[in-house]
């Protein structure tokens, strides 16, 4: 039982780190995007070696041992790609305009650290015809800001479903390989923070308001991985060595997909020159010692 709640606690943490995102965006004097990009270019490569070094071959060994030389590898197979097809879906079915893994210009996070700063737009008022003045007292302008800002979290919400689930998993089949995927997940929450929180604080002038609303989209993670756990405890009666195979295997596929799909991408729009793949070997390197040493 003392397994489950590390599981849970690292889950918590990695969830929380939307929270330092956005506390990042409104109270250091400026973003560092060049962090940004490195961080999250070293949260794909930890994700990406230990999802294929570690967790889809304890997958194949699990499914292998529990179901034979031949079936095993074709479940293992399946698992990954079920993996990859549902967080693919999951994807799909937020609407692109309003998807989380946007990168927000240092024009558009400059105004929360200088008062005297332009406001941007984000995009929301080029549908407008030309001459329009968008002034304080715009409330359609500033609505327009906060359900950007809304639909944001909830995106992010929803993609940390998922996210959370893999996280508690591989903690609670191993606290340390936990432990680094909850490092990795935490530095990819950073931007995800940044993004939720900056529409809302041009929308309502609420600092408190943003830095809630993006603490709240983290914690779909802790809530993921609770339903997720207790749907196992409820409909396999208990978590078997061939339903572990399976869910490593869809772990990995998950994380594969967050990292080609969301983080590298988010990392290349951050950075400058070869910073995302400095991150990215930084992050394999880091992780390779790391399950080394463990050994």
């Amino acid at each position: 039982m003392t397994r489950v709640w590390i599981a849970f606690g690292l889950t918590i943490c990695a969830g929380m780190a939307t929270g330092a995102g956005s506390a990042i965006a409104f109270f250091a004097r400026r973003t560092n995007y060049r962090f940004l990009s490195v961080s999250t270019g070293f949260s794909a490569g930890v994700m990406l070696y230990v999802s294929f070094v570690e967790i889809l071959v304890k997958s194949a060994d699990t499914l292998t041992t529990s179901h034979g030389e031949y079936w095993g590898p074709w479940l293992n197979v399946a698992s990954f790609f079920g993996g990859i097809l549902l967080i693919g879906t999951i994807d799909s079915l937020v609407p692109s305009a309003e998807n989380p893994h946007v990168t927000h210009a240092e024009a558009e996070i400059a105004p929360l650290h200088d008062a005297s700063a332009p406001l941007p737009d984000f995009g929301v008022l080029r549908s407008e015809p030309a001459g329009f003045d968008a002034g304080v007292h715009d409330h359609g302008r500033h609505q327009r800001l906060l359900r950007m800002g809304l639909f944001t979290a909830f995106a992010i919400a929803v993609h940390n479903f998922p996210e959370g689930l893999a996280t508690f998993l591989a903690a609670l089949d191993d606290p340390k390989v936990g432990g680094a995927i909850a490092v990795a997940i935490a530095l990819h929450n950073i931007p995800e923070g940044i993004s939720v929180s900056v529409p809302i604080f041009y929308a309502t002038g609420n600092r408190r308001k943003a830095l809630l609303l993006s603490v709240l989209s983290g914690l779909a993670e802790p809530v993921g991985a609770a339903i997720g756990y207790a749907l196992l405890l409820v409909l396999a009666g208990g978590v078997s060595s061939g339903i572990m195979g399976v869910l490593f295997g869809g772990v990995a596929g998950i994380m594969v997909y967050i990292s080609l799909d969301e983080l590298l991408p988010t990392s290349r729009a951050y950075g400058k020159g070869h910073d995302s793949l400095f991150g990215l070997l930084a992050g394999m390197a880091t992780m390779a010692l790391s399950l080394l040493l463990m050994r």
